[in-house]
Formats: C-alpha cells, sequence, structure tokens
C-alpha cells in the first residue's frame, strides 16, 4: 500500500516535536500511537492529505477529527474542536477544526496529537512527509555481518 500523497503538514508555522511516535512492542500494550507537534490553544488543523472526513467528535473525552484517505489509510487529529462534518471531502490543507488546549503527557499547553494507521497498524505520520523513524534491518547473507541499529 502506497501512502497518501502529497501529504502537508497539519500545522503552519515552526513544527517541532514534542512527543515521539513510539508503538508498543505487542498491539495490545500501552504506547504512544502518534506524533505530538506543539501549538497553540485556537490554531488552525489542516488535513495532511486529501481524503474523506469520516469522524468528527468525542472520543474518551476529547474532541477528535479523522480522515479516511485513499489506500485504506487513515489520518487523526486530537484534540481538535472539527469545523467540518463527516462525509466531506477534503484536499490538503483543508481546515479541518482548531487545535484545544490540554492534550494528557504533553509537555506543553497546546499538543496536536496526530496518527496515522492503516487497518489496525499504527504507523508514524512523519513518514507521510519523508521523515519519521528509519530502521536498518541485518543483512541476511553467510559472509555478511549483521547492521546495528542506529535508532
Amino acid at each position: 500500500m502506497r501512502l497518501p500523497h502529497p501529504a502537508g503538514w497539519p500545522l503552519a508555522g515552526q513544527h517541532r516535536v514534542a512527543r515521539a511516535f513510539d508503538p508498543p512492542p505487542q498491539p495490545w500494550l500501552p504506547g504512544h500511537r502518534g506524533t505530538d507537534l506543539v501549538g497553540s490553544a485556537g490554531q488552525p488543523i489542516r488535513s495532511a492529505a486529501a481524503g474523506t472526513v469520516s469522524f468528527v467528535g468525542t472520543v474518551g473525552g476529547r474532541p477528535l477529527v479523522s480522515v479516511e484517505h485513499p489506500g485504506g489509510w487513515r489520518t487523526t487529529y486530537e484534540p481538535v474542536r472539527g469545523t467540518v462534518k463527516a462525509g466531506q471531502p477534503v484536499a490538503v490543507g483543508t481546515i479541518l477544526g482548531l487545535l484545544q488546549d490540554g492534550h494528557p503527557r504533553c509537555p506543553e499547553p497546546a499538543c496536536l496529537h496526530w496518527g496515522l494507521r492503516t487497518g489496525d497498524r499504527y504507523l508514524d505520520p512523519l513518514t507521510l512527509l519523508g521523515g519519521g523513524r528509519v530502521r536498518l534491518f541485518p543483512l541476511t547473507g553467510a559472509d555478511e555481518q549483521p547492521v546495528p541499529h542506529l535508532g
């Protein structure tokens, strides 16, 4: 499956990660299944890629907007008070809503928890922008030495 492209940052201005993507070793264990970007309360949040708004509402007491993208991808934006409606098509950069303050475990007053998933698999949303965690895997040839993990 190909990632949705073109893609863009959901926040305008400087881009600073407050808390990186840190998936759990098993799907049922705790982990951080998204990337927290530093923002400010009331800041417009934009769709990172073209798609269709699939959810606008509250989950676990926090406002959230989800966008479905071609190929089975979904991006989520939390805590965001939505200004769009479910079923609405969006382009890259379409304003989805306004960032709210008070995201749990965010070291800043306001952070956008930005998520990316396909099926039941969570991915680092920075991969949409060509960033994210890079993993090197060992070589498997008999005369080759394993490549060390550099992450």
